[in-house]
């Protein structure tokens, strides 16, 4: 045991100390804090783009209406980053000219016919800088709310009673377990838990289990390992070099999971200042019942891309709250060491019975092949975590890893965990005893194309 030890100290100062590792640790959350912060700001830079557009209204035989005469007069109200300068009194040839010369970002053309034009009418719009998707969708509902309260006046239907006949409803997911506490269910935050979570350790398995073949194969093929195996057992050599790395990994984990939260807690300060819109608070269904006679609708406050991104952060923050952190942290690990351990002896043994890296190609498809299937049943499993395949492939080891991560911020039964958890020690114990019979032969075996049969009767030495 002295000697695994040994082994796991000497790959694990071998590799932190590489700059690769370095760098890495400490670009690793720069890039997840980017993740996070990024969106918010880049919102916030795009609000300070001021886009001018002119909006001109003709009449059947294109000519430009009078003032007096505009039915579209303010039609598309301004907004942080977008200006309507209506004109007036200008020519159809020369308003090209006109938009030429006043620099305007775009031109928006609004025919009278549309105030007859039935289900579906056009406009057209004229840009000197490719109109955003917000733009776009701004100045076609407004111009479609325009257009519906017009037709209720003309149907003698005020838009007052529209407003008063019109429910929105609003699914509120609570989990019946936290009754009679109400408080609405943080899913999209365990969905976004889950998915980084399963992805990182599919990820994981792939980087570090790589790196335990390549580095068997190195010693291997440098002769390395002759002189190795005179002091230690093949198994010995084995673990120390799987569990070695997989401290590496852990500890880059821990470094990247510390340094993410201090950066981004940095740059949301320095990038986007707790600037929160104020939530009107919803009334109960009582209060409603009780005062429905004096209940009018009021439109929504409008926000800036800062405001709505610092409440979006807020938010999160609130909804981290209702997730039981130290299990789905707890989780990571124990999903990440047994799912590596399954497969890092696996690709040990691999690196052990070839060679060269080309020659590992054909064993490597029956090790990817569950990982990659693990991958996809845990996006489907967000959309329904308790469904029979994500329950399924939650248990199975092979995928275990992955698709449980997934699963574990949505409040899993606990015979599930427990189930998942003992088959998938099971699963590596067996699946080291049989790598290291793979290991222990192929490890000083040199110059020979090794078959899948050749394997198996390794394995029955």
């Amino acid at each position: 045991m002295n000697k695994i030890g040994l082994i796991i100290w000497r790959e694990y100062l071998t590799r932190v100390r590489k700059k690769s590792f370095i760098i890495m640790t400490f670009l690793g959350p720069v890039l997840f804090a980017a993740l996070i912060v990024l969106p918010g700001w880049l919102t916030q830079v795009e609000d300070r783009e001021v886009q001018e557009i002119a909006v001109v209204e003709y009449d059947a035989n294109n000519q430009p209406v009078p003032d007096s005469l505009q039915f579209f007069r303010d039609v598309v109200p301004d907004r942080e980053n977008m200006k309507f300068i209506y004109l007036h009194n200008a020519v159809l040839p020369e308003i090209l000219k006109t938009y030429e010369a006043a620099n305007y970002d775009g031109v928006l053309f609004l025919p009278q016919s549309l105030i007859s034009a039935g289900g579906r009418a056009s406009v057209e719009f004229y840009y000197r800088k490719t109109p955003s998707m917000g733009m776009e969708e701004h100045i076609s509902s407004s111009i479609e709310k325009f257009l519906f309260s017009n037709k209720l006046i003309t149907k003698n239907i005020s838009s007052e009673m529209i407003e008063a006949l019109e429910t929105n409803i609003n699914l509120n997911r609570i989990n019946w377990k936290n009754w009679p506490d109400k408080q609405a269910d943080a899913t999209d935050v365990k969905r976004g838990l889950g998915y980084v979570g399963g992805f990182l350790i599919y990820i994981f398995i792939f980087m570090y289990g790589a790196q335990v073949m390549r580095g068997v194969m190195e010693e291997k093929t440098s002769r390395i390992v002759e002189v190795i195996i005179s002091s230690v057992t093949p198994f010995q050599l084995m673990m120390g070099k799987i569990i070695g790395i997989a401290l590496i990994g852990l500890t880059q984990f821990v470094a990247w999971l510390i340094l993410t939260v201090g950066i981004s807690a940095a740059a949301q300060q320095i990038f986007l200042p707790a600037t929160i819109a104020q939530v009107t608070q919803q009334p109960a269904p009582s209060d409603i019942m009780n005062s429905a006679a004096d209940f009018e609708p009021t439109a929504p406050a409008a926000t800036t891309g800062k405001a709505q991104a610092a409440e979006m952060f807020s938010d999160i923050r609130q909804q981290l709250g209702q997730v039981n952190i130290a299990l789905v942290i707890g989780a990571f690990l124990f999903y990440f060491l047994g799912g590596y351990i399954l497969y890092g002896a696996l690709f040990a043994a691999i690196g052990a019975a070839v060679d060269n890296e080309t020659d590992t190609q054909q064993f490597m498809l029956p090790i990817t092949i569950p990982l990659i299937l693990g991958l996809f049943v845990m996006i489907n499993s967000f959309v329904n975590p308790m469904g029979k395949l994500a329950i399924w492939f939650s248990i199975i080891p092979l995928t275990s890893p992955i698709v449980m991560m997934a699963r574990i911020p949505f409040e899993v039964p606990a015979i599930q965990i427990l189930a998942s958890a003992v088959l998938l020690i099971l699963t590596f114990l067996a699946t080291t005893w049989l790598a290291a019979k793979i290991y222990r032969t192929g490890i000083l075996m040199y110059g020979k194309k090794v078959s899948y049969r050749e394997l198996w009767k390794w394995m029955k030495y």
